[in-house]
């Protein structure tokens, strides 16, 4: 019997080397995956550092972009100044827009359109003919007066 128990014992003592082996094993993947999750987490801490400085990038781009409109819509406003006072024959109301473009457009649809009034006047004003200065004195045309009224007439310019 004693064969038989060395036999139970034998496999038995495999069995916990093989454990043993298995747990060691067992040990290095594990410590093989933490050596990995370490350098994941490098690999985050690196990442989220760069998106924190891109996030700072762009708040600053947003704030140059803000003063660059500020300067950019006082520009055009001393723009519209400049175009105003050079055209005095355009009405200020006609001249908008809220660029260099459009205010030009609009000078140039005011100046066409206060051409097109102007045609317009002129040749209201070619049709209607008044003489200049005061009309002549005529005579006054009596045949259509009786002969008493006549008399009276004459009468009235002697005094």
């Amino acid at each position: 019997m004693p064969n038989k128990n060395n036999q139970d014992q034998e496999p038995a003592g495999e069995e916990l080397e093989s454990a043993k082996n298995r747990a060691v094993e067992l040990e290095g993947l594990v410590a093989n995956k933490e050596r990995e999750l370490a350098v994941k987490d490098s690999r985050i801490s690196e990442l989220e550092q760069a998106v924190a400085s891109r996030d700072n990038e762009i708040a600053d781009l947003k704030q140059q972009v803000t003063e660059l409109d500020a300067r950019l819509s006082q520009a055009v406003s001393a723009y519209r100044a400049q175009v105003v006072k050079s055209n005095p024959g355009v009405p200020e109301e006609l001249v908008t827009g809220d660029s260099i473009e459009a205010i030009d457009k609009s000078v140039e649809d005011a100046r066409v359109l206060i051409d097109k009034v102007r045609k317009e006047l002129d040749a209201e004003l070619t049709g209607v003919r008044v003489p200049a200065g005061a009309p002549q004195r005529r005579t006054l045309d009596l045949s259509a007066l009786s002969p008493k009224e006549k008399i009276q007439y004459a009468i009235g310019e002697r005094r």
